[in-house]
């Protein structure tokens, strides 16, 4: 090197040690070595979000590792980009169209003035803290620490819109609705201005609240598209997300019916008063807003480019009718008196200020007319994945939408009711000329419209909706007013309506409505959505009765509102570190206060639809719970879940165990989960919402997977477990061999009071065809097991437990994704039984017996196990037969003893048997001799030195002297066999306590003798021996 610092030439070797995605220079300046300046740059740097996502730290080259493309050996869709200029870097990188990169990275001056461009660690970016699926381009990752390879670049997306309309806008377009021109006068005839007041105040504390909930939400990481349903479902999880998500699509298609039925009525007035209707009012309303509704959808189909300048023409439209208004009432005119137009008087101010209801209307049943329009703050959040900067745009147009449209709703409200009296008749004649004898307001300014009283009177704020047309300066342009704020809502809610439902879909939280997630053109317009929300809005068009259609939507707004509130003190509650929002004017305690008052609101609104609305809320919840789709979205229910579980898990760390509350906490030696399903089922059986199951899965491979590798291995795995409704931990560890990993588990798994107590294995079938050091280790799990105080459980199938080689060592991975039923290949007839045999446990068991041999005393753990799984429906038709041993003078005895002792711990029993003859000599002992013959010692046959030396070499070895001492003890086993046979040959399962072997004295392939001659030849049979610690007692 001779202190010459390494390069990379086209022609020549280099050497470097780091790897750095770069800025592509133009080609010309890179032949002439240097960088020009870039237009819009300063000194020919990119401004940061010009250069954010073109470079990055992607991996790391050994010194000498690098040459020329040929050199290094790359890839076929490799190349090299050619560059003049030495450089102390090189990277290899992707571009995201096939092609890997290598380019030269201190070219540009940029890495020369940036720290972290030139080390091998990555600088804290933003982007590395995307989501998968992030809005802008692919995501990145920071190196690893396992290994520093190639990466995805970041490619800025040139698809997202740029929204022409602002966020503040399209809230205050949608809440400046129908209810202000044509039903705002209606409520303050009804409820008068000081309870109007109140309604607008109730909605806007409502609102507010929500308001700033949704700020905090938003402003705590992107937003996307879907509004209400993201914020929910990414706070709450897919349950609340996916059962709100759909309500409020829905209301928002209701909310087009509604905006349309309001400008249909103010057509179908204006026909009315030049005599042109086509048919009768109702039939009128429906036609004409048949036709809203289609030419909306037309605009809407178009694009939302088409959408915002049609938003924009109407806001300029609806401002001018609002302003028109407010300059009507300062113009008082002798030609509107007789419809109840007097100007800003004092007397019609003080008689409309109290509330006047009437056709059985009252306080909520207005206020749930009102509502409705204050549910446009979420309109502008319903296309948030179509807004350039939605974390700035909702807070602050929310807000201040809130705030504006307010104000606006309070005016109006105090000059109608301070300038119209309730009723009038219309008449110029309805004059009075004494007034000293008037009680009303129109009396006092010389026109009596006392006949209203009987009805049928058609002006005044009670019986003309069209009154703010009397009341304004130019009437037309308060109908172009109406036009303006019904279309405008209309055509947002219409709009809405598809993305949220689009959002939805796309998270295929409701398989059968994935087609409605597609998109079309640059967008992704929701076309199929657009036609949904159509047909969903026509069908309430043609109710054609807008107090009707109001109330309806309601008590869905207010159940997405109260989910949003309880969403932020949710996600506050569960303290989780994530949830950082920027906006901080939230305070959960008050989010909490908005959740219960939407609640209140909506019973008080009307008692049987929010009835009606929380019952379908809860039937989705449950469908989705149900379905548990496979999404993981960071929510605070999962933050909430880890706080209680590690609040609990604490708790219990600091409570001494009691042996009414012992559980049997299992670790299951089962290799890869699907490797023996039989013995995670039956497991399962007695574990499933009682106690702790972990699979345990000891690896002894020669190459040690990645971390990369190791987590599809565990995320695979213990998907099957979820999968099969097997309510275990996936805990796999890598170890030299078995024993190791087995006392690894034994001693690491499990957490406080949550950590197993009974080890579980299956039986070691082809222990004889292999190498006798397996079985040594397989023996000395069990000591080991014992010394932590565990229990053990050994499960013994007539034809085995692994089933992994079906599929060879190659394809064992895949059996994590496999049932049994799923293999086609052709099996041999050993295979097949093999594989009946490992779902034999996930059937219904029937009629039959499980019969217990309770020989041993090992604290209940023998006994308690079968209560358990008959405990079970699969196994609920099974009766529990408990088998003893005693003296053959004593059996009447015994079997009453028994009996007490179990009538105590409570458990049902079908029969006792009493065995006197369990150690009687055994019929054959000859299978026995055969099966020890190649594992003895045989020390007689040698001389003493070598003998001892071959049983060091090989300490599970038989000796003879070892024979002679446990003579009793073998016997007793093979006793034990042929009364099994007898007795047990056809039960569902045998539970029996487990011969026990002392460590040091009785070798490891006599104790496999023993197991062996014990449980072969048998229906499935289970092994068990507690850690002699009492896990049953009759005390209460």
């Amino acid at each position: 090197m001779s202190g010459q610092k390494p390069s990379l030439k086209t022609g020549g070797s280099a050497q470097s040690r780091f790897q750095v995605d770069v800025v592509t220079e133009a080609s010309s300046a890179a032949s002439a070595g240097q960088t020009p300046p870039v237009p819009g740059t300063i000194d020919g740097l990119r401004p940061p979000e010009e250069s954010r996502g073109r470079f990055r730290v992607v991996g790391f080259l050994d010194p000498g590792a690098l040459g020329t493309a040929s050199d290094i050996g790359l890839p076929p869709d490799v190349f090299h980009e050619p560059d003049g200029t030495k450089s102390d870097s090189v990277s290899l990188h992707s571009t995201g169209t096939g092609h890997t990169h290598i380019s030269d990275s201190h070219s540009n001056t940029y890495y020369m003035r940036t720290f972290g461009h030139n080390t091998i660690d990555a600088v804290p970016n933003i982007e590395f803290y995307r989501q998968t699926a992030a809005p802008f381009g692919e995501k990145r990752t920071r190196p690893s620490l396992s290994e520093l390879t190639c990466a995805l670049v970041l490619h800025p997306s040139s698809s997202s819109l740029c929204v022409l309309l602002s966020f503040q806008v399209r809230c205050m377009l949608n809440i400046w609705g129908v209810m202000l021109f044509i039903r705002m006068s209606w409520i303050v005839g009804q409820a008068g201005i000081g309870l109007t007041i109140a309604i607008i105040l109730m909605a806007t504390v409502v609102t507010t609240i929500t308001g700033l909930s949704t700020s905090a939400i938003a402003t705590n990481g992107f937003v996307r598209g879907g509004g209400a349903y993201y914020l929910i479902s990414r706070s709450l999880g897919p349950e609340f997300g996916g059962s709100i998500g759909l309500i409020f699509a829905f209301a928002n298609a209701v909310a087009v019916a509604m905006y349309v039925v309001g400008f249909a009525e103010t057509v179908v007035e204006m026909l009315n008063d030049v005599d042109a209707l086509m048919f009768d009012e109702l039939n009128d309303i429906r036609i004409v807003g048949t036709l809203t509704v289609i030419l909306l959808l037309g605009i809407s189909v178009a694009g939302m480019e088409w959408e915002a300048k049609a938003q924009i023409v109407l806001l300029v439209i609806l401002l001018g009718a609002i302003a028109n208004f407010f300059i009507g009432t300062v113009m008082p005119s002798e030609n509107k008196k007789p419809k109840g137009y007097f100007g800003y008087q004092t007397a019609i101010l003080v008689e409309n200020f109290g509330p006047d209801f009437r056709d059985e209307e009252t306080f909520f049943s207005v206020f749930a007319i009102f509502f409705p329009a204050a549910t446009g703050i979420l309109a502008g959040a319903n296309i948030s994945g179509d807004l350039a900067d939605p974390q700035s745009a909702i807070p602050k147009g929310t807000l201040l939408a809130i705030l504006i449209t307010g104000l606006t709703y309070v005016a109006v409200a105090i000059s109608t009711g301070a300038t119209i009296v309730r009723d009038a008749t219309g008449d110029h004649n309805d004059t009075v000329v004494d007034t000293v004898n008037c009680t009303d307001a129109a009396c006092t300014l010389g026109y009596d419209f006392s006949i209203c009283e009987e009805g049928g009177c058609k002006y005044g704020l009670m019986n003309d909706f069209q009154v703010m047309s009397l009341v304004s300066a130019f009437s037309p342009l308060i109908s172009a007013g109406i036009f303006s704020a019904t279309l405008s809502s209309a055509l947002a809610s219409l709009v809405s309506a598809p993305k949220v439902f689009q959002a939805l879909c796309k998270d295929n939280i409701y398989p059968g409505l994935s087609v409605f997630a597609k998109g079309y053109g640059k967008n992704n317009e929701p076309l199929r959505g657009y036609v949904l929300t159509f047909c969903i809005g026509l069908a309430f068009i043609l109710i054609a009765e807008l107090n009707v259609i109001a109330p309806i939507i309601s008590n869905f707004f207010l159940a997405s509102y109260a989910l949003i509130n309880f969403s932020v003190f949710h996600a506050s509650l569960a303290n989780s570190p994530g949830w950082r929002p920027s906006f901080k004017y939230y305070n959960m305690w008050v989010s909490l206060a908005g959740a219960i008052l939407c609640f209140v609101v909506m019973f008080v609104i009307n008692w049987w639809a929010a009835l009606v609305t929380l019952l379908i809320v809860l039937a989705l919840y449950i469908y989705v719970s149900y379905k548990k789709p496979d999404v993981n979205w960071g929510s605070s229910t999962q933050a909430l879940i880890y706080n209680q579980a590690l609040t609990h898990s604490l708790n219990l760390t600091s409570v001494e165990e009691h042996v009414k509350n012992f559980r049997p906490q299992c670790l299951v030696l089962a290799g890869y989960p699907n490797s023996r399903p039989a013995l995670l089922q039956l497991v399962n059986s007695f574990t499933k919402n009682v106690s702790l199951m972990v699979c345990g899965h000891i690896r002894t491979v020669s190459r040690r997977p990645n971390f990369k590798e190791l987590t599809q291995d565990y995320a695979r795995c213990q998907r099957w477990l979820s999968k099969k409704r097997i309510k275990a931990f996936y805990a796999p560890v890598f170890a030299e061999n078995m024993r190791y990993g087995a006392q690894l588990l034994l001693q690491a798994v499990g957490l406080g009071r949550l950590k197993p107590n009974t080890l579980v294995m299956g039986f070691k079938n082809n222990w004889s065809d292999g190498d006798m050091r397996d079985v040594e280790n397989y023996i000395n799990i069990i000591h080991d097991a014992f010394d932590l105080q565990f229990g053990v459980v050994i499960l013994r199938l007539l034809d085995g437990l692994d089933i992994s080689h079906i599929q060879g060592p190659e394809h064992v991975l895949l059996l994590c994704f496999l049932a049994a039923t799923d293999i086609k290949s052709p099996l041999s007839l050993t295979d097949q039984r093999l594989l009946e045999s490992s779902q034999q446990f996930k059937k219904k068991q029937g009629k039959g017996s499980i019969d217990v041999w309770w020989l041993f005393d090992d604290g209940g753990l023998t006994l308690l196990i079968p209560y358990l799984l008959t405990n079970r429906s699969k196994w609920g038709d099974c009766r529990i037969r408990v088998f003893i041993g005693g003296k053959i003078n004593r059996i009447d005895h015994d079997r009453r003893a028994m009996a007490t002792l179990l009538s105590k711990f409570r458990i049902d029993f079908s029969d006792i048997n009493v065995l006197g003859d369990i150690n009687t000599k055994p019929k054959n002992k000859l299978s026995f001799k055969e099966l020890i013959e190649p594992y003895r010692l045989k020390e007689d046959d040698m001389e003493q030195e070598a003998a001892e030396r071959l049983k060091a070499q090989e300490p599970w070895r038989i000796t003879d002297n070892e024979l002679e001492l446990y003579k009793a003890k073998t016997n007793r086993q093979i006793r034990l066999n042929e009364l099994l046979r007898e007795h047990s040959s056809s039960a569902k399962l045998i539970v029996i306590s487990m011969p026990l072997a002392r460590k040091g004295t009785v070798s490891s392939a006599l104790y496999m003798c023993w197991l062996e001659t014990l449980s072969k030849d048998l229906p499935p049979l289970l092994l068990v021996r507690g850690n002699h610690q009492s896990v049953l007692t009759f005390y209460s």
